[in-house]
């Protein structure tokens, strides 16, 4: 086996479903570094900037693992390229799906990563050990004055972060501005009352050329986060936020439209590398996805690789904060602690309108404080 952790070279594993393995690696280390005829291109070409075949395990006639390293220098230290690099042309290889990602060190440093990650969010709402209590402003139809009232209604219980529902863009009855201005102020009051510093993140599901104007206008508004959706306005645009020195916010990621890279058994990108890995790369805070057993199809182990990733050693970047959602309910909450430790933001959106929202928000509150914290 390849000990990776002495590689400066970025290495892909992939699984390939198909009759030879061989062919299909050649094909991979060209495609994804020069696409251009290997036997044109100059040696120094061949040798230096091709991705090179390391290892091909073959688990039965039909089912490869070729490991791929690239010359971290074809990524130049940019999110977009090194996107490309790890799922360009290759993206439309079917049979073809990511299962293991190397970066080293040499190239996480390029990146900034999340600005707060699990020990930033917890200095800044003073939680030392406990899970962040979260939820989304549902549902989409509401007008703004009603989306503000629920958010004060959920910071007064001692909620830390509200978000948009990633629906909420700029509906009619509640335009963007007007429902970030009077929740932000909303949640900013309830604050003052509590003492509590709960955080409103309005969504910036926007068009691309807004979503930097619209970011800094929302922390002129009083917004505290960003709600962002690298799956409709790109990896790169959430890294811009993150990295924006004049922002300084946390930033929560929605899964809109990646599902399509990660639902197929044969094709796309491990779960854990596009929940975990990217998001952490693009400079998520918290990253929010599906969780096993609610409405969604997502398995204990996928969900776990995600949790697995989001704080596993990468560099210097920060491990980060998951939020598993999709219809969980309070009573899953020993549940979900259990099964995904104490660095979990909990996720729950519609079931708290079942009945009082009120009450339900009290008793989310008192759930999370009355149970034993766990190590995971």
């Amino acid at each position: 086996m390849i000990d990776w952790s002495l590689s400066e070279r970025l290495q892909v594993t992939y699984r390939y479903i198909g009759s030879d393995p061989k062919q299909i690696a050649d094909v991979i280390r060209v495609e994804q570094s020069i696409e251009f005829p290997f036997e044109l291109a100059e040696p120094r070409i061949q040798e230096e900037v091709v991705g090179k075949v390391e290892e091909i395990e073959s688990n039965s006639n039909s089912s490869h693992l070729i490991t791929i390293s690239y010359d971290i220098n074809i990524v130049g230290g940019e999110l977009t390229q090194f996107l490309n690099v790890l799922w360009g042309n290759v993206s439309l290889f079917p049979g073809v799906r990511i299962v293991d990602l190397h970066i080293p060190d040499a190239l996480t440093k390029k990146f900034q990563g999340p600005r707060f990650g699990i020990s930033g969010l917890r200095k800044l709402f003073g939680v030392e050990t406990r899970p962040l209590l979260t939820t989304a402003l549902k549902p989409m139809g509401s007008d703004s004055k009603t989306l503000a009232q629920m958010a004060r209604t959920l910071a007064l219980a001692g909620f830390d972060m509200i978000k948009d529902d990633h629906s909420l863009a700029n509906q009619p009855w509640a335009t963007w501005h007007e429902r970030v201005k009077l929740v932000s102020e909303a949640v900013l009051e309830a604050n003052e009352i509590t003492g509590g510093k709960c955080t409103y993140a309005p969504s910036l599901n926007l068009p691309f050329d807004q979503i930097a104007d619209a970011a800094h206008t929302a922390k002129e508004l009083g917004a505290k986060a960003l709600l962002v959706l690298p799956g409709l306005t790109g990896f790169d645009s959430m890294r811009a936020l993150a990295d924006d020195e004049s922002l300084s916010l946390p930033i929560q990621a929605h899964p809109s439209m990646l599902g399509s890279l990660i639902i197929s058994a044969n094709e796309g990108i491990a779960h854990g590398i596009v929940f975990a890995t990217l998001m952490r790369l693009a400079g998520a805070d918290v990253t929010i996805f599906p969780s096993v057993g609610g409405r969604f199809s997502f398995t204990a182990d996928q969900c776990i690789e995600i949790g697995k990733l989001a704080r596993s050693p990468l560099g210097d970047i920060e491990k980060i904060w998951i939020a598993p959602a999709g219809g969980m309910t309070i009573d899953r909450i020993p549940q979900m602690i259990e099964m995904y430790g104490d660095d979990t933001a909990l996720l729950i959106g519609g079931a708290l309108h079942q009945g009082d929202l009120a009450l339900n928000a009290q008793r989310m509150v008192d759930v999370v404080s009355a149970l034993p914290l766990t190590v995971k």
